[in-house]
């Protein structure tokens, strides 16, 4: 397969470890490409959901091919989220082409990005975390059931439905919340004299210029690879969103569970660095 080429690509809450990740369909898209850049912006494996012990091996393939992307030149940073937290006490580790990191400030042309997670805006996070990580198991059985559901319709020829994007867009806290959490972004970005900033957390893929009294930002979210398969790319001075096609099958009949204790989990990515660094 002929790689494109692709200067910068930003992808978010890929959540490896849970039953709604799309590890296939994301390790697809990163055999497609080659980037200069490629950001990890937070939730990229989900350190809440260990406890269920659930780590397919397609799941581990995505780790290994950024382990791979690495070793063949793709500078990567991973910036940390809420669900990989444990990972902050860390940042500003670097190892070969791989960095950590909270944030990110890029330097494009003449033009800066801005990029983090964006869970600081989440009071629910920051002031009750159990709640936080209650709804994110919802979330997930929420997932898992609509598989199920789509499942059936795709077999009775019908149209698929994403129910938590119906809740999302019926409820109207939650739309105000994603406004104000863009809003509230974009604000900071326009303070602080950034082109553009870059976030992820709220699961929803956006491209939209915001316009302030005291200057104008372009807000962009990667959206996520648990319902949505999205990513951001940048080629020559233009940010785009890129848009997985689902309908693209690959099948692997081999990918069971292996053992989801963090220490086995190191334990095979380190297998695979020492793989990587003796070819």
């Amino acid at each position: 397969m002929r790689k494109r080429l692709v200067e910068t690509v930003v992808i978010s809450d890929v959540h490896l470890g849970t039953f709604g990740c799309h590890a296939k369909e994301l390790l697809q898209y990163l055999r497609s490409i080659k980037p200069k850049t490629l950001v990890l912006n937070g939730d990229i494996i989900d350190i809440w959901n260990f406890r269920k012990r659930y780590f397919p091996k397609s799941h581990m393939r995505v780790l290994k091919r950024l382990l791979h992307m690495a070793s063949k030149g793709t500078e990567i940073y991973y910036l940390t989220g809420n669900h990989d937290e444990l990972l902050r006490k860390f940042a500003e580790y670097d190892l070969g082409n791989i960095h950590l990191r909270n944030k990110l400030v890029l330097e494009q042309g003449d033009k800066k990005a801005w990029i983090f997670h964006g869970d600081i805006f989440d009071t629910s996070i920051q002031n009750a975390r159990w709640i936080a990580k209650l709804g994110g198991w919802g979330y997930d059985i929420l997932i898992l059931l609509n598989r199920g559901m789509n499942f059936v319709l795709e077999k009775m020829g019908r149209e698929k439905f994403s129910l938590s994007k119906k809740i999302k867009n019926s409820v109207k806290k939650a739309v105000k919340y994603i406004t104000d959490f863009e809003d509230t972004a974009a604000a900071l970005a326009v303070d602080q004299g950034y082109d553009y900033v870059i976030c992820g957390h709220i699961h929803q893929p956006q491209m939209r210029e915001v316009v302030r009294k005291n200057g104008s930002t372009m807000y962009l979210n990667s959206g996520d690879w648990v319902e949505n398969c999205t990513a951001l790319e940048y080629n020559k001075g233009k940010w785009t969103l890129y848009q997985h096609d689902l309908s693209v099958k690959e099948h692997d009949s081999t990918d069971h569970l292996i053992d989801a204790s963090p220490k086995a989990i190191l334990a095979e990515l380190l297998k695979e660095t020492q793989i990587v660094a003796s070819s």
